[in-house]
């Protein structure tokens, strides 16, 4: 990688020597670009900055200086450099090698991890812009509303087409704008143009001359002849007391403040003219808003917390990355922010990832109370420009610390000392689609290692992986057996659903037991998590009649009901449809919804308990930024009394009066068809089990389940975490699976069934004739069979930790190329996910 990056440009500036730079850019393309360096910019240049650089004919795309040097490429001629964006780089070496090992490891292009590493903001974008021509002499070819458009961009420099559609007073002006190109009347050209704009208060204040009492004075009586310039000046008085702190006025006053105290605006206006007051602006932080918190002093650990502390000190002697198996509510928090205190006093940098953003909510408050504004918060449902601040304010060296979801790895960090990966069995930690198909939690050891810092793993309920490397002394382990303040785990009881139908013992799905707990639940004023991990109404609406299913057109699915859109919904697509009062099938009125999902439970639970305050946390419910803060408020505040949730629930919430859990339907958990089933249902029904009774009245938990006997079920009671691993990785062992052989798995689409399935056998055959039978597994229909109207085949191959995975991935990555270019199988899509799911 060393001869890759090369931040050399000093030794190779001469006025003499031509400089070449080679740059990654954000496109799915294999290899890196070569473009001359313009010679107003070859003695600053180096790697790490952004350029604008044309990319194919038309195109023009933010690209990042991965080399310097003097060789021209020898198969193209070097396009210039059209504009350097900074001053100083706001990609680092480390970054850009970090971005060719994804690429590698994942088998992706560089291209398109740089697509995803880079926010948005930081992207510049183009927009189309018509100008007229100057040497256009023939007016006589112009219809009048084509003259029209003329004069009015002879106005003006240039107008973009959104401006000309509003002057021509149509909806589509492009026909308009082809017939002036046709006839050499216009030019059209691309504005590029940086999209993070920062934030821009305007601020008033009053003329320094009148910080004098004397002055002021006079000012005042000059004004009583015009009571709202006086009015004006008496509210601003009222914010910015001038004689006492004159220094008050140097700051000025948001001018929105002014506005908001129903001043005249006009009155406003000419005292801005007259000089009495003047207008500024400032630039601001996005988060300054966010700051308002009282501080609170490092918490006191307790004994237990105090002896993980000091053995995950002990062991980070040794081991790299350290384990840290603490149950749900033992007060791992705590341990981190005493952890993370200590790399900050060295100097150093820390990173703290979270699986998503649910769970930041909370935690960040708590962080936010200690750590104050040096701490920095990075995750999708923040803007554009947010994101390019905490990016810049880690350059900067503003923040030091920053909580993150998985993207957050990408950030510019170059002093690591400590990466804290909390919740590390997650599986929101691995990055689906698009590529790169990484998993935070590797990359993250990556880093580390790098940068020589530390990880800590911590988790209730580890990864098989994690716990593996822990039994097998690559990581260092630490564990946290008690509940913080001596409180107990919550009672587990199982309710057999099965039976409770055939005794009558029920309504709806919901048995007697679980709704009479809920109810005497609420009487004793405590609340109730009740957990099902399906969003919206019903998964799927039947025909009593035909049984016919409404399906989505374009996946191999049934279309989900969202009961308040009154919609069908496919949550592969995104296809949407009103919902129908009649079968599409045979016309029958007689459709009935099947299944529940939490939009469903929420209704009936209205139903069953209504005095209850009920809510519901879901996908559907949280889109927004502040939408899941304004729910865990309500939560806590004690206005709401049954939260009905998916995953989400799971995830780190911790709430005071919560004292009962009810599991709606586990077994869909354990028996889904995955290698992973058991693990991820132990780890989900463990951790939403853990949000019961985490204060000092001991918690309940209700399971409602067909088949009570299951062994999985009997672990989750004892919170046997260590018999799980014993029979998985045994399992796991016999059929070698993780953590014994990585599993990459390759998906060929096509919109052609027979076309899919011939490329996907060939694909496989060839595959077969070098790594073996063994290890190459299928093709299969996957699971759900077409998606987006394209067919999918599945193929399998388990690599053995002993084999050479460089030279397995680069015959695999070969055999995929041909597949590509193969003319038998043009438009077949083939997606390579390693280490999967």
């Amino acid at each position: 990688m060393e001869n890759i990056i090369s931040n050399n440009s000093e030794s190779l500036f001469q006025e003499e020597i031509t400089l070449f730079a080679d740059v990654i850019v954000p496109v799915a393309v294999p290899n890196t670009f070569t473009y001359r360096v313009p010679r107003e910019y070859a003695a600053s240049i180096t790697t790490g900055l952004r350029v604008i650089v044309q990319f194919g004919k038309t195109k023009v795309v933010t690209a990042v200086i991965a080399r310097i040097h003097n060789k021209p490429p020898e198969k193209y001629q070097a396009k210039y450099i059209l504009e350097v964006l900074d001053d100083a780089p706001l990609v680092n070496t480390k970054q850009i090698e970090l971005f060719y090992w994804i690429a590698d490891y994942y088998m992706c292009t560089v291209g398109e991890v740089l697509n995803i590493a880079l926010p948005s903001g930081l992207k510049i974008s183009s927009l189309s812009k018509v100008q007229f021509n100057p040497e256009f002499d023939q007016p006589a070819l112009l219809t009048e509303r084509e003259t029209e458009i003329i004069e009015e961009l002879k106005k003006h420099q240039s107008l973009n087409y959104d401006e000309l559609a509003r002057f021509a007073e149509v909806k589509n002006v492009y026909h308009i704008i082809k017939s002036l190109i046709q006839k050499k009347a216009v030019i059209v050209f691309e504005e590029v143009r940086e999209k993070y704009t920062p934030k821009i208060l305007k601020k008033i204040r009053l003329n320094s001359f009148y910080e004098d009492a004397n002055y002021l004075t006079a000012l005042i009586g000059e004004l009583e002849k015009s009571p709202k310039q006086l009015d004006v000046i008496l509210n601003y008085l009222k914010f910015v007391p001038v004689l006492r702190t004159p220094e008050l006025n140097k700051k000025g006053l948001e001018k929105s403040a002014l506005t908001k105290a129903n001043v005249s605006e006009s009155s406003l206006s000419t005292l801005l003219k007259n000089g009495i007051l003047e207008q500024f602006e400032v630039i601001v932080s996005r988060f300054e808003e966010d700051l308002d918190f009282v501080e609170a002093p490092t918490p006191v650990l307790s004994e237990s917390q105090e002896k993980a502390f000091a053995e995950i000190m002990q062991s980070f002697q040794t081991k790299d990355t350290t384990l840290l198996h603490g149950i749900t509510g033992s007060g791992k928090t705590e341990v981190y922010i005493k952890l993370i205190e200590q790399v900050l006093e060295s100097g150093s940098q820390v990173l703290y990832l979270l699986p998503e953003i649910a769970l930041t909510t909370q935690i960040v408050v708590r962080l936010r109370k200690v750590f104050g504004d040096k701490m920095g918060i990075y995750h999708s449902r923040f803007s554009d420009n947010e994101r390019v601040e905490v990016w810049k304010g880690v350059v900067s060296g503003k923040f030091q610390f920053v909580v993150g979801v998985r993207s957050a790895v990408f950030l510019p960090f170059d002093n690591l000392g400590l990466i804290i990966v909390d919740e590390e069995h997650e599986t929101s930690y691995k990055q689906f689609d698009p590529a790169p198909r990484y998993h935070a939690r590797d990359v993250a050891v990556v880093i580390a290692h790098r940068q020589k810092a530390k990880v800590l793993l911590g988790s209730a309920t580890p990864s098989i992986e994690s716990f593996y490397n822990a039994k097998t002394e690559r990581y260092g382990f630490v564990e946290m057996k008690e509940r913080f303040g001596n409180t107990q785990l919550p009672d587990i009881e199982l309710i057999d659903i099965k039976a409770a139908r055939k005794q009558k013992l029920t309504k709806g799905d919901f048995s007697n037991l679980m709704l009479d707990t809920m109810g005497l639940n609420l009487e004793k004023k405590q609340q109730t998590i009740l957990f099902q991990n399906r969003r919206g109404y019903s998964p799927y609406i039947q025909c009593e009649d035909c049984d016919t299913i409404a399906a989505c057109p374009n996946c191999d699915v049934s279309l989900t009901y969202h009961y308040s859109n009154q919609e069908l919904r496919c949550h592969y697509c995104g296809h949407h449809e009103p919902m129908s009062k009649t079968c599409q099938a045979c016309g029958s009125t007689k459709l009935k919804t099947r299944g529940y999902g939490t939009e469903k439970l929420e209704e009936e639970l209205q139903i069953f308990l209504p005095n209850a305050k009920i809510a519901r946390m879901d996908l559907d419910t949280t889109r927004t930024k502040t939408a899941f803060q304004t729910l865990i408020n309500e939560v806590e505040s004690g206005a709401v009394d049954i939260l009905v949730g998916t995953q989400m629930v799971s995830k780190g919430l911790d709430f005071e009066k919560v004292s009962l859990v009810c599991i709606f339907d586990a077994d869909r958990m354990i028996h889904f068809p995955d290698f992973r089933a058991s693990e991820r249902a132990f780890q989900m029904l463990t951790q939403v089990a853990g949000r019961a009774g985490r204060r000092a009245t001991q918690g309940k938990v209700l399971i409602q389940t067909n088949n009570p006997k299951q062994k999985i079920l009997q672990q989750i009671i004892e919170n046997d975490y260590e018999g799980l691993y014993q029979d998985e990785i045994k399992e796991r062992e016999d059929f070698q699976y993780p953590p014994f052989t990585r599993i990459i798995k390759i998906t060929l689409r096509h919109i052609d069934q027979p076309n899919a399935e011939k490329a996907a056998q060939a694909l496989a055959q060839k595959l077969i004739e070098k790594l073996g039978t063994p290890r190459v597994l299928g093709p299969e229909k996957p699971l759900v069979e077409r998606v987006r109207n394209q067919y999918l085949f599945e193929i399998m191959i388990k690599l053995e930790k002993t084999i050479n995975l460089k030279g397995a991935k680069a015959f695999i990555a070969e055999q995929v190329q041909n597949i590509i270019l193969s003319k038998d199988f043009k438009g077949v899509g083939i997606v390579v996910d390693v280490d999967c799911g």
